[in-house]
């Protein structure tokens, strides 16, 4: 029983140093897919995400560029 214990502990120890080395030994070129990354393994909390959705649609609409007015496109 004792070994049952001790072999599952281990086998946790060395996922969870799998994943840490995953996460610390990844590099970025950029700083923009260091921040994708992030994202990607950041869950956002349901109340800033409605609270952002709706920040969003009080925003004023774009308007065309000057120079698409221009030529009319």
């Amino acid at each position: 029983m004792k070994q049952k214990h001790k072999l599952a502990s281990e086998e946790q120890q060395q996922v969870s140093e799998t994943q840490t080395q995953k996460t610390v030994g990844a590099e970025f070129a950029t700083p923009e897919e260091l921040l994708r990354y992030d994202a990607a393994q950041t869950e956002v909390p349901p109340t800033v995400a409605k609270r952002l959705d709706e920040s969003l649609q009080n925003e004023p609409k774009r308007t065309r560029s000057l120079w698409r007015r221009l030529t009319g496109r």
